[in-house]
């Protein structure tokens, strides 16, 4: 089995995959089936032959990212300058195998993206694009208010090592007092952090895991201002996008919030994690003493 990294997983590896396909799946039975050694936070990833990957929840509650997934991709991939994974398979649940649904999917090519090294303009389109889709048909998506995180964040920062509390705090407080959501959705990825972005040649070339896109918040696809892009970039998408400054106020403590409760979290079991939750804090603060 593959590194586990919450209380509860599902166990699964190459042989999980094999029986899923054989009893699911026979036509793709036959093709050949790799573990990739992307750390997925939310589902373990295998390559099925050349043109498909395989999704499987790494906990139970998993499952309900690929009922979202079948619904929200169809309405949104027409819209999207770039490709995304289109649903092929909703596989169901399997007594004493796999006890959630799962998913096999078009494999999007091209190279997990860095944070710094995305195409700030090419971000945005996307961005742009799903604001142009209507919201209505769409479940609703998104972080919850910053005052509902409050107490969870405020344990986390009095437990971060590396870091000028103090600055953190202060920095937490501006996300609480920023202006309030309006209630008016858009259509939103919700997770657009670098490890489900693809890149080919320098530009973006797909965007991966729509398990948790919905409508909600714009303020919730500009947390890659800090988790993808740094300085000039951060400048142009913003000037791009030209969010209202409330919103982009919430979405800072969106990206805060995010940082200081993964870091703790995957420090032992996704460093790679963890160590862009630190970056994207460290960028959060850095942009607030501009």
């Amino acid at each position: 089995m593959h590194g586990d990294l919450h209380d509860g997983e599902l166990a699964a590896d190459e042989r999980t995959v094999a029986a899923l396909l054989a009893a699911q799946a026979p036509d793709l039975a036959a093709l050949p089936v790799r573990a990739l050694r992307a750390v997925g936070t939310v589902n373990r990833v295998f390559r099925l032959g050349d043109d498909l990957a395989v999704r499987l929840p790494r906990l139970p509650a998993g499952g309900a990212d690929v009922a979202r997934e079948a619904l929200v991709v169809p309405l949104v991939a027409p819209a999207l300058p770039v490709p995304v994974p289109g649903p092929v398979v909703r596989g169901e649940p399997v007594a004493g195998l796999f006890e959630a649904a799962w998913s096999i999917v078009r494999w999007v090519p091209g190279a997990p993206a860095a944070a710094g090294a995305v195409p700030a303009e090419d971000l945005a389109a996307v961005v742009e694009a799903l604001r142009g889709v209507d919201p209505r048909p769409l479940p609703r998506a998104g972080r919850r208010p910053a005052a509902a995180a409050d107490a969870s964040v405020r344990d986390a920062i009095d437990r971060l090592a590396g870091f000028d509390r103090g600055a953190v705090r202060e920095a937490w407080a501006a996300a609480l007092a920023a202006p309030t959501w309006d209630g008016r959705p858009v259509a939103i990825h919700a997770d657009l952090l670098p490890p489900n972005l693809v890149l080919s040649a320098g530009r973006l070339a797909g965007v991966l895991d729509w398990g948790g896109a919905g409508a909600g918040d714009p303020a919730n696809d500009l947390v890659p201002a800090w988790s993808c892009l740094r300085g000039d970039d951060r400048a142009a998408f913003r000037e791009r996008l030209a969010p209202e400054d409330g919103t982009w106020a919430r979405a800072r403590g969106i990206a805060l919030e995010q940082a200081v409760l993964a870091i703790p979290y995957y420090v032992r079991t996704n460093p790679a994690f963890a160590a862009l939750c630190t970056a994207t804090l460290a960028e959060v603060l850095a942009d607030r003493s501009r």
